[in-house]
């Protein structure tokens, strides 16, 4: 399952869309619970992590993922943090410029990715608060297992 490229302008639907009206530690659960039953069911080899400001309140490893996940799940969600956007969403935008984010934010590649499956939580009246990240499919797959993981936990909060 190969997910066609979003948009800059679908990119940013999706996430004036996924604002939840709260956030906390046992939705953190909930959230990468259904993550992992979402991966299993696909046996996808990723990593989970999910993020309240500098608190990490989840995550999993599932069969064949790798430390190298979570280094990259790191570097996806630092540019969630400096930009309160989607990872896969600031590439994007770089791409749509006709550049890349390596070439051209400046920011180290090192501890910077703009690679999709890093997403921001965003709650109602409080803005972003922090950050959910798969790592270890291909980028547009990465970021649309959280899509689909948010839509459903979005649809459960608001009933």
């Amino acid at each position: 399952m190969s997910p066609t490229a979003p948009t800059v302008s679908e990119l940013i639907a999706q996430e004036r869309s996924l604002t939840l009206p709260h956030f906390g530690y046992d939705d953190a659960y909930a959230l990468g619970t259904l993550l992992v039953r979402l991966a299993r069911a696909r046996h996808a080899p990723v990593a989970i992590d999910i993020r309240r400001g500098a608190q990490q309140l989840f995550h999993a490893a599932l069969p064949g993922s790798t430390a190298d996940n979570d280094a990259w799940i790191d570097r996806k969600r630092r540019v969630v943090e400096r930009y309160a956007e989607s990872s896969y969403l600031v590439g994007t935008r770089f791409r749509a410029k006709g550049t890349t984010f390596e070439e051209s934010s400046r920011l180290d590649p090192d501890v910077y990715a703009a690679h999709g499956g890093s997403f921001p939580i965003a709650v109602e009246g409080a803005g972003v608060i922090g950050s959910v990240t798969v790592s270890g499919l291909p980028q547009a797959e990465d970021h649309a297992l959280v899509v689909e993981a948010l839509e459903q936990f979005a649809t459960e909060l608001t009933g």
